[in-house]
């Protein structure tokens, strides 16, 4: 059990910090202070001691230096249960902290806001925070830390239980979350300063918790769900429905991807983390029924997302059948009271298109491979069709040239090896996942029989280069009259032969956009 005396309390985010302070003093706990936490708790009317009585030194350096000091530092780290600890103390003057309570300058969101002030953000960079945090961690068998006002409840319940109080596991455990802290918090700043062209000798990330799902990928695995920084997860909201599961937060995040994509009224139905109708509309109804009907099996149990503001019309197709999540700008009173009755359905608001995606700093992707952890630059944003080639005698035409561009669009965001046939802003096939590039052209093929497309004057859009000529055959004799892939395969040109033969126009794009 550790005997709580003293506290040293220094607080950026002052959320609880004067409810917390009236525990602690009702129970009889000194309270050492800095600056505007010290004057919160004063004007609360609680006693505090200024840390410089303590530490005979004022603030220095416009208060970049404050805690660092052999008077904050050793009483944190010194060990009571050890005679030549105590000695040295008493003789330098030291009184132990028993508690800290700690939470760090805002880096992250002063980057979000004003990533290109570096004085700014480099002024954000907190110091004495971390250093005194790790110090208490360390010596947490006989000092807590506290690095939340999402902590100070469940602190103050034990220390009232306990008459001011901790159990020393419990206290391990506060340990263990605040080196996470100051590790995500390195991280960030990290990759915030990481301005070089090669990718750094070492890698550091985290976050905090978003939200606990009851299981991963299947019910037998763990899974939570941690944040970086303010961006697109911190700006939706959850307006009715259960819980986001894991399956859902990869979805949805795939779906916010292939949204951005689009500027004009657009809807996309995501299923496994990858497209199964995307289309464009006047209305978001309109959108949803030609994104549903791109692959209506397919689309059951999906995710549903919208680029502009949902009314009731759009509402009372969603409720017809099963879906887990859907999401949009807004929902007008109409569609919300339409939604209220799928009590199950996931009901989000998203963020503008466009702002809500990602941040500055916001640059890379992760991968799980056991102990390692593969990390690459995002995928860029679609830059537009201006640096295509058609490499064909037939030249597009402009509705053909518009069609490939939302094909293209689409087929970035679909698991490789990908197909996409498009007609007139609507998939009617898309293939995935596949082994080979004439299986998943046969797959959307087959998918557009199912849903009773006619293939006939589509587009077709592919991730990759072809390696043989045999999708350009294939997607001929199905009716398509123009392609859109990377190009640069060494038998290109047959593939090019190809096209001519069958009178199709082929762009390359020089661009591969693999999705794995």
């Amino acid at each position: 059990m550790i005997e709580i005396k003293r506290a040293l309390l220094s607080v950026y985010d002052k959320k609880g910090i004067v409810e917390f302070g009236r525990v602690l003093h009702g129970l009889g706990i000194e309270m050492l202070s800095t600056g505007g936490t010290a004057r919160a708790l004063i004007e609360a009317g609680l006693p505090v001691t200024a840390l410089e009585q303590v530490t005979a030194l004022p603030e220095l350096f416009d208060g970049r230096v404050k805690t660092l000091t052999p008077q904050v530092h050793g009483g944190l780290l010194m060990r009571r249960d050890v005679a030549e600890d105590r000695k040295q103390a008493e003789q330098h003057g030291i009184v132990p902290i028993d508690l800290l309570c700690v939470n760090l300058y805002p880096f992250a969101d002063t980057v979000a806001s004003k990533a290109d002030d570096r004085a700014a953000c480099v002024e954000m960079i907190d110091i004495g925070g971390p250093a005194m945090i790790r110090a208490a961690s360390k010596n947490h068998r006989h000092v807590v830390v506290v690095t939340a006002p999402e902590q100070y409840d469940g602190v103050a319940t034990q220390l009232r239980a306990r008459s001011g109080g901790f159990a020393e596991r419990d206290a391990a455990q506060l340990a263990a979350e605040a080196f996470a802290l100051t590790g995500a918090y390195d991280g960030t700043i990290s990759r915030y300063l990481w301005t070089g062209d090669e990718m750094p000798r070492r890698w550091a990330c985290g976050g905090s918790l978003l939200q606990r799902v009851r299981y991963g990928e299947n019910p037998h695995q763990r899974a939570s769900c941690y944040v970086d920084g303010p961006g697109f997860w911190t700006q939706t909201k959850q307006l009715q429905g259960k819980e986001l599961s894991y399956n859902n937060l990869g979805d949805l995040w795939a779906a916010w991807g292939c949204l951005q994509e689009f500027s004009d009224c657009a809807c996309v139905v995501i299923k496994h983390s990858t497209p199964c109708g995307v289309a464009l509309g006047a209305t978001p109804a309109e959108a949803f029924q030609r994104a549903r009907d791109g692959d209506a099996l397919s689309a059951f149990g999906g995710v549903v997302l919208f680029n502009r503001p949902a009314d009731e019309e759009v509402a009372r197709l969603l409720a017809e059948m099963f879906l887990e999540v859907v999401g949009a700008p807004e929902w007008d009173a109409g569609a919300s009271r339409v939604l209220a009755k799928k009590k199950k359905l996931r009901v989000l608001t998203l963020p503008e298109v466009g702002t809500g995606g990602r941040q500055p700093g916001d640059t890379w992707a992760f991968r799980s491979l056991g102990e390692a952890l593969l990390v690459q630059s995002r995928m860029p944003a679609h830059g537009g069709c201006g640096g295509w080639r058609c490499v064909t005698e037939r030249e597009p035409s402009a509705a053909e040239l518009a069609e490939l561009e939302f094909a293209w669009q689409v087929v970035r965001h679909v698991r490789s090896n990908a197909i996409v046939f498009s007609r007139e802003g609507q998939t009617i096939g898309i293939g995935c996942g596949q082994t080979s590039r004439i299986d998943a052209c046969d797959v959307a093929l087959m998918k557009a029989a199912r849903a009773e497309h006619s293939v006939a004057d589509s587009v077709l859009a592919s991730d990759a280069f072809f390696p043989f000529r045999d999708v350009v055959d294939r997607a001929a004799q199905a009716g398509a009259r123009a392609i859109v892939e990377p190009g640069g395969s060494l038998r290109d040109k047959e593939s090019i032969a190809a096209c001519n033969e069958h009178g199709i126009t082929m762009l390359f794009t020089g661009e591969r956009v693999f999705m794995h």
